[in-house]
């Protein structure tokens, strides 16, 4: 449950007021859908989310959060409200006044030009420093507006590449401006959020094909600005990012000392590297009895080593539960790098994991606005300790 407030603005930016608070039953913070649901029900004004202002929390989710939200027509009486409204350098274009109604007269002509109609109902389903979706409702079926910032706009070019290759194991992209913006087709299904183990071995299988059509292309998804997390690369990477934590994290400085040994170690293990997922959990991939699974959300994707994915899978599975999934991956990659030893490389990399994802979120902070920290400034001193930890 979270408790929300909506500081109100027009379409010109003039600051109107707060709405009085309101409960939706969604904790997460990204979820908007409840939020507008919200607004009109109770107030009886159409409301678009821009931007998380204020968060009781230092990390998500629930508590009581503050929005920034454009309203949309008349607005009934509200409250005063302070809101430093200057722009930011790192605020996403989806997070401006105007920005979301730009996003959706892009995807509105793409449908047109593409012979695809006009959508019925727009709703907006999320919005957060890392993306914005509108769910475009059609006769025909819904289609999906989502809206990247410009350090993950590669997902566009790896939805292209899969498209390519292996229609149907992702979301199909219909059309993107290059800038982030996304028309994605509909997939059958949900999200297998909290899969069984047994589940969870097909979708190993669908990523290793993958990953194998990859080995070939590396350089085309390179150029194509996809992050290479390959060799010294993830070395460096991974440095800049603990290195303000090394006199506050103990052990933190005696595991980065060893990282180049560990790294040289996992590439001595033989398994290539290729098309890493980035945030391979079950949640990521949608499927149901009656359509193969397919993999969502492609804008952690980085070159590099395919275990880490290996191991997303298997986080927070017991040993048992996780060694038949080991064990599947394993055998494929031996299958496609004889005399490899991906088991090995698999453990050596556990530490370097959250390590990784520590690098992830500095990364997601340095981008983003001081008011949308809290989405991710605790995430990398915890990944950092996990390390550690693993180690």
């Amino acid at each position: 449950m979270r408790t929300v407030t909506l500081d109100l603005v027009d379409g010109a930016g003039e600051l109107l007021g707060a709405l009085p608070a309101f409960t939706v039953e969604a904790p997460w913070w990204p979820e908007v859908a409840d939020v507008v649901a919200g607004a009109r029900e109770r107030f009886g004004v159409e409301v678009t989310v821009l931007r998380l202002l204020h968060a009781d929390r230092p990390r998500p989710h629930g508590g009581t959060v503050t929005y920034l939200a454009q309203a949309d027509g008349p607005v009934p009486p509200v409250e005063p409200a302070r809101v430093n409204l200057a722009p930011h350098p790192h605020r996403a274009p989806y997070a401006e006044v105007g920005g979301p109604a730009e996003s959706i007269r892009w995807a509105v002509g793409a449908m047109r030009d593409l012979g695809l109609g006009t959508p019925s109902r727009i709703i907006q389903r999320k919005t957060w420093n890392l993306s914005a979706l509108w769910q475009l409702d059609r006769a025909a079926g819904p289609l999906w507006l989502k809206h990247l910032p410009g350090f993950l706009k590669a997902e566009s070019e790896v939805l292209a590449w899969l498209g390519a290759v292996a229609p149907g194991a992702a979301p199909r992209l219909l059309a993107a401006d290059g800038t982030g913006r996304q028309l994605l087709g509909n997939l059958a299904g949900e999200d297998r959020f909290g899969a069984p183990a047994a589940e969870r071995l097909s979708m190993i299988d669908l990523l290793h094909g993958l990953q194998r059509r990859a080995l070939d292309d590396l350089p085309l998804l390179a150029g194509r600005g996809v992050t290479d997390r390959r060799g010294g690369l993830l070395y460096d990477q991974i440095m800049i990012a603990a290195e303000p934590w090394l006199s506050e994290i103990f052990g933190l400085g005696e595991l980065l000392a060893g990282l180049r040994e560990r790294l040289a170690a996992v590439a001595d293990c033989g398994v290539p590297d290729t098309l890493v997922h980035g945030d391979f959990h079950p949640g990521n991939v949608r499927s149901d009895a009656s359509v193969p699974p397919a993999v969502l959300d492609w804008g952690d994707a980085f070159l590099g080593h395919p275990a880490f994915d290996l191991l997303t899978m298997c986080g927070g599975l017991p040993d048992e539960e996780a060694a038949p999934i080991v064990a599947r991956w394993a055998a494929l990659w031996r299958r496609a790098a004889p005399g490899s030893d991906p088991v090995r490389a698999a453990e050596l990399l556990r530490p370097v994991r959250p390590l990784l994802g520590a690098t992830s979120y500095a990364n997601f902070i340095h981008h983003i606005e001081p008011s949308e920290w809290p989405y991710h400034a605790e995430d990398v001193p915890t990944c950092l300790r996990m390390a550690v930890a693993q180690a």
